[in-house]
Order: structure tokens, then sequence, then C-alpha cells
């Protein structure tokens, strides 16, 4: 079972997951350290396009929510301000909504997930129910895409 997460989006909205997903698939895209927010991005845009605008060559039947969680810990807490503000200015509106920015203390959150390498981007999927179904992570690769989408097929 996925622990809750709660964060905020650039509108100043709250967003509890899985919760926020019941009743559909979720991929939640977390990243933990500096090192990890570029590679997460590489993964941005191919999973929303296949996922969620359904565009492409490889774009998917299956209906997920795409969530990204930036988390902010320790020495990181300074960058969620700006980190913020820049999604808020640069961001498509549509994108903009699926960041959770994660504010609280978020060790507990990252242990829970199994979460040991902050340098690395995680990718978990939850079934309808908001389990863990399948996770992936590190550099973006069409074969983890494909994975990841393979695990909604049970």
């Amino acid at each position: 079972k996925c622990p809750t997460i709660t964060g905020e989006t650039t509108d100043g909205a709250t967003v509890t997951l899985p919760a926020a997903s019941a009743g559909h698939f979720a991929i939640i895209a977390l990243a933990a350290g500096k090192k990890a927010e570029p590679l997460l991005q590489e993964w941005y845009e191919p999973a929303y396009l296949r996922f969620v605008a359904h565009q492409g060559l490889f774009a998917s039947d299956h209906d997920a929510d795409l969530w990204l969680v930036p988390v902010f810990t320790g020495l990181n807490k300074a960058a969620f301000g700006p980190s913020m503000k820049r999604l808020r200015e640069e961001a498509d509106p549509d994108v903009a909504k699926r960041v959770v920015f994660v504010k609280e203390e978020a060790s507990a959150m990252l242990d829970a997930l199994g979460i040991k390498d902050r340098e690395i981007p995680y990718f978990i999927v939850l079934d309808e129910k908001g389990t863990i179904v399948h996770r992936e992570q590190g550099a973006f690769s069409v074969e983890k895409l494909d994975a990841l989408e393979d695990s909604m097929d049970r």
C-alpha cells in the first residue's frame, strides 16, 4: 500500500495521494534530491504524452493519473519557493496542476516507499485501490516507460 503523500500544487491546492487518484491507475514520479530533478524532467514529457494526453506514436490505452512529486528535505528545503515560482511561470497549466510539492518532513514517507538513493528519480504505479503494483527508478528509457504501462495490464 502506498503511504499518504500530501503536498501543494502551484495554484495553492492541497493534494493527498493516493486518495486523489482513487478509482484510477496512478503514476507517482518522485525526486528527493537535486541530482534527481533533471532526470525526472526527462521522464515527464513522454509519460505525460502517453498516459494523460494520449498523443504520439506510443499513446496508451490506459488512463492513468500522473503526479510529479518533488520532495524538499534538509538543505533542499530552501529551493521549495523558487521551484514552485518557476513552475508557476513556465509550465503548461495542465502540467503544473500535476506537480505536488511536498515540504513537510518526508523521511518516513521515503522510507515507506523504499527510496534509498536520493540522487535518482523513482516511478511508482498504483492500482485503482492505491496499492503499489510496479516501480521503476533512474534515468529515462522507453523500456522502463513500457514496463510502467505493462504493469497496468494485469
